[in-house]
This record gives C-alpha cells, structure tokens and sequence, in this order.
C-alpha cells in the first residue's frame, strides 16, 4: 500500500520551487525579448511619424493606422505574449524537471526501503546478543564484548533511523544538549579492539563535561570518522589520541596520529566528497572519500567546523570544533 501511495507522490517542495524558478526566468527572458521589439517598433513608428519624407520615399502601398490604435494593439499583443511565455516557460521548466523528480523519487524509495528493511534483522541481533549475555558470566571479557556488541547496534539502529528521517524529510527537532566525554570515549572504545589489532595505541584525555547542542549518534559518527580515518593512516607501533579541551565559547574534539602525513592531496581537499590521495593508506584500506566529507557535513549542520590543523611526517593533527552548550 505504501508502494502505491509513494509511487503516485507529487513532486516535492523542493522541485516544484526549482521548476517555478526555472519557469520564471525563461519567461522573464522571453517577456524582455516582446518588451524590446514592441519599444522598437513603437519607436519607429514614432520616428516615422515626425519625418513623413521617410514613407514618401517608399512607393510600396501602404495601409494608414492611427499611431493610438496602434500602440494600444501592441500593448495588448505584449501581454499576450507575456502570459504566453510565462505558460511556455512553466511547461518547460516541468518537462525538464521532471526526469529528476524520477530519480530522485527511486532514491529516495531506495534509502526508505533499506532503513526499513534493516530495522527488523538489527532488532533480532539486539536480542539475540541480550540472551547471549544472559548465559555469560558477569564481569568476564565475553560480556564486556556482548556489551560493546549492544552499543555498536544501538549505534547502527539510530543511524539507520536517521537515514529513514532523512529519506521522508522529517526533522529530528533541536537536539539537546549532551555531555562530549561520554560519547567520545564509547566512541573510542568502539575501536580500540581494532587499533590494538593492528598494533596502534589509541587513547582519550578531556578536561571535564563540555556540552554541546548536537544528536548523540551524530557526534559519534563524527569521533567514528575522524578515528577510523587516523587508524587508516597510522602503521604498526604508533599511537592516535583523542582530546577532548573547552575552548572559549566552543569545545575541541581533537584526534592525532603518528602516520606519515596527508601527502597526494591538498590537505585542504580531504573534507571533498570523492577526494583520494595518490599515496595508499598504511592500512591498505580502500577509501571511497566519503568518511570525512561526512564528518564535515555533521559539523556544519551543528554550527562547528573541522580543520586539518598539523600535518606532516610526524603525523596528522584534525580538530573537530563545536559551539559549547
């Protein structure tokens, strides 16, 4: 049912601003062309009007129109013509939006159906590893690892939900304010067994419970990224710190690695979507230049900034900066 109505959806705000625009301006571009050849003709015809020697010299018959009559007909065919633009630009601009209005639309269906679709198995995985954790001892290694588990799904299940936000076009609503510690270091937890794996340190260090105006799941995808990208740059023996300091009227979230350094790319480019260096990563990881042009686009929606603030051979230094609560 929900297929039909989708299928049968009228064209979103968004597009039918741009057809309404696009609209517009051809018939403004139109209208300007009627405007311009009715002033030339009544300037002729002006012009003629004051130098009667002009038609004396052409011998072709002529038929003689009051000059009134004349303008008031070429002010009603402008009008004509204007409103035949406004309708022939109007027509265009939706047969030239609609195509996208098309994809758009399966674009949209494609992320509802897999958000929805995803709910259902990470729902089934929460409780599976909830009975799991039933039949372990308390405190032992396997139940930390069930809980870590927990919290990584409860992490997936919010951004899937977040994904199916975005694809309806509803709002969240303001987000509250939440401590910048606590999601930090789950954040960091969540990879720490993969940096020890890969023979890196990863460590966190704060000054206290900064707040910030952002969604929780927001911020950690944000920590994810930066960290994830630091452990695709650093090799075997080095180290990545998060830091996490108050400063002024904003809270820093700063992540730095031992790596090589940002080389084959302007650092400034590292935040594009699809930006790549021509150097492979340490990890040997394929990268799809989408992490940090995400991690920007968090940053952004929350008022904050992200910035390649050190980078060389001795590593990279990014600072994540948003406004405090």
């Amino acid at each position: 049912m929900n297929s039909v109505k989708t299928g049968q959806r009228q064209p979103s705000p968004a597009l039918r601003r741009a057809a309404i625009t696009v609209g517009i301006r051809i018939a403004a571009a139109i209208a300007f062309m009627v405007v311009v050849v009715i002033i030339a003709a009544a300037a002729y015809m002006l012009y003629v009007s004051r130098h009667p020697e002009v038609a004396a010299s052409d011998t072709s018959a002529r038929v003689y129109v009051e000059s009134n009559d004349m303008l008031k007909a070429m002010i009603l065919a402008g009008f004509a013509g204007i409103l035949a633009a406004g309708a022939i630009g109007w027509l265009s601009a939706r047969s030239a939006i609609a195509p996208l209005g098309r994809a758009l639309e399966l674009q949209r269906r494609f992320v509802q159906d897999a958000s929805h679709e995803l709910r259902t198995p990470l729902t089934i995985l929460d409780t599976r590893v909830q009975l799991a954790e039933a039949k372990v001892e308390a405190g032992s290694d396997a139940a930390r690892i069930l809980g870590q588990v927990r919290q990584d799904t409860a992490a997936l299940t919010a951004t899937v939900q977040e994904l199916l936000l975005a694809a309806t076009g509803e709002a969240e609503g303001p987000a509250e304010p939440i401590g910048v510690v606590p999601v930090v270091q789950e954040a960091a937890a969540s990879l720490r067994d993969v940096a020890a794996s890969r023979g890196v340190q990863l460590e966190t260090t704060d000054d206290g419970g900064p707040r910030v105006r952002i969604q929780a799941n927001s911020l950690r995808r944000a920590v994810l990224g930066l960290v994830d990208n630091a452990l695709n740059h650093t090799p075997a023996g080095g180290s990545i710190s998060v830091a996490v300091v108050r400063s002024g009227r904003g809270v820093s979230i700063t992540v730095r690695d031992t790596g090589s350094g940002i080389t084959g790319i302007d650092p400034s480019r590292v935040f594009d979507r699809f930006a790549h260096s021509t150097n492979p990563p340490a990890g040997g990881r394929r990268s799809y230049g989408l992490g940090l042009a995400l991690v920007r686009e968090i940053a952004v929606a929350a008022g904050g900034t992200i910035e390649v603030s050190e980078t060389g051979p001795g590593g990279t230094t990014m600072v994540l900066t948003l406004p405090a609560a």
